[in-house]
């Protein structure tokens, strides 16, 4: 493998690529350690401090900003508006024709629906910072501590707080979107990695750092490389549905008489669905935190729901996460869609009728599929936090096994690029 990463830096354009992308990588962790106008930054590190071992709501905003959203830095909402965005634009597909037909225009629909994805992040960076920062004004980002996060919490400052984690949201946006089009891998993607891989040195140190570090590092290191081979193992396995296409004449010429698959992985929907039940998670959340904590509601909400150790949150959890697999498993793969175009272009399943047949074919395999998918997810998603917590450990690495998919995933995405790029050179690649 360190072969494969010489030979691909001795590739002057593949070398260009991989250095542009490390170089906009850079800016961006540069970014999120810049503190936003207006925040006192030695008062947020005392707050973070004092607050450490307490759970906030914005938990996973801050997981995909790589902490810097508790550092109230330039970059503070990260990718989520943009994540959020295109999630509630795919939705929008199955409910809004006009966007179905977008979709199915090719190029130009797709432009549009970008562009359409970029002014909905706008609209939810204003309102997400505008929120973020009345938390904390208002001390409820870090409970317990007393100290002003925001010394002048005047209109003006409050405004140009607003206006710079917009802009550093749109810049974030713009970053994504160079490295996709002039470096390697999907630039979003690959923020996310960095933000993400960033937050495991300080989890590791934390957890080497409490009573009995040593034996708890370890154990948790032996279960995150266990998690780490799983996903691989689960993210690389597909079910391949045998396609052959009939042979046809063309004048004197014969096209056609191919064979080839449709590949069909366990998990289809990588880890959007936990991503959705822990987004619906947070709200009861943030009603405990605003809420008046004397009021019964809110301690019986505090108390089964809103609680990440108790097993009515875990049970939601688990039920979520496999009803939102089905969900966007049902808006990403359509059968309908997939067997017209087979029966347009001459194909067809063998021992299966062309047109509506394989349409139920396919709808079949996958909710077969799709079953040890969202189980496999659930239990990803929860057994590396269960695990820590059973050694004591609060500092865990964050939302346990969501980070692990989604580090693996795009690791494995942004190396497949890479071969695909030596291999067309004549080189071996990773993979051997």
């Amino acid at each position: 493998m360190l072969g494969a990463f010489a030979r691909a830096f001795r590739t002057p354009d593949l070398r260009k690529k991989l250095l542009f992308t490390i170089g906009i990588v850079v800016i961006f962790r540069v970014g999120s350690l810049l503190p936003t106008p207006g925040v006192s930054y030695s008062n947020v590190q005392q707050c973070i401090a004092v607050s450490a071992e307490q759970t906030t709501a914005l938990g996973l905003i801050n997981l995909f900003s790589g902490g810097a959203l508790l550092q109230l830095s330039v970059f503070a909402l990260g990718i989520m508006p943009y994540i959020t965005a295109s999630i509630i634009v795919q939705v929008l597909r199955a409910v809004i024709p006009h966007f179905e037909a977008l979709h199915k225009e090719g190029q130009s629909g797709t432009a549009k629906l970008t562009q359409y994805t970029r002014y909905l992040t706008v609209g939810l960076a204003v309102m997400q910072s505008a929120t973020i920062i009345t938390i904390a004004n208002s001390g409820a980002l870090f409970p317990g501590c007393t100290v002003p996060i925001i010394p002048d919490d005047s209109v003006g400052t409050i405004m140009l707080m607003v206006l710079v984690m917009t802009t550093g949201t749109t810049i974030i946006m713009w970053l994504g979107e160079l490295i996709t089009e002039r470096g390697v891998g999907n630039g979003m993607s690959l923020l996310i990695f960095s933000s993400i891989a960033a937050g495991f040195p300080a989890a590791l140190s934390s957890i080497a750092g409490s009573n009995n570090g040593a034996q708890k590092l370890a154990v948790a290191l032996v279960v995150i490389l266990a998690v780490f081979a799983v996903v691989v193992f689960v993210e690389q396995s597909e079910r391949r549905i045998p396609v052959q296409y009939a042979k046809r004449m063309v004048g004197r010429r014969m096209f056609g008489g191919t064979s080839t698959f449709i590949p069909i992985k366990i998990n289809m929907a990588n880890v959007i669905p936990v991503i959705f039940a822990q987004s619906i998670l947070s709200i009861p959340m943030m009603f405990v935190q605003f809420g008046n904590p004397e009021d019964p509601r809110v301690l019986w909400i505090q108390q089964y729901i809103a609680d990440p150790n108790s097993f009515a949150y875990n049970a939601m959890f688990v039920v979520m996460i496999i009803f939102f697999a089905f969900f966007y498993t049902a808006i990403t793969f359509n059968p309908d869609e997939v067997a017209d175009n087979m029966k347009k272009y001459g194909g067809f399943i063998p021992g299966i009728r062309a047109g509506r047949p394989t349409a139920d074919y396919l709808d079949y395999v996958i909710t077969r599929i799709t079953w040890p998918g969202s189980l496999y997810l659930a239990t990803i998603a929860l057994l590396p936090t269960l695990a820590f917590l059973f050694m004591g450990v609060t500092q865990q690495i964050p939302f346990g096994g969501t980070s692990i998919i989604i580090v693996v995933g795009v690791g494995l995405q942004t190396v497949k690029q890479i071969q695909s790029q030596l291999e067309q050179r004549h080189y071996e690649g990773f993979l051997r």
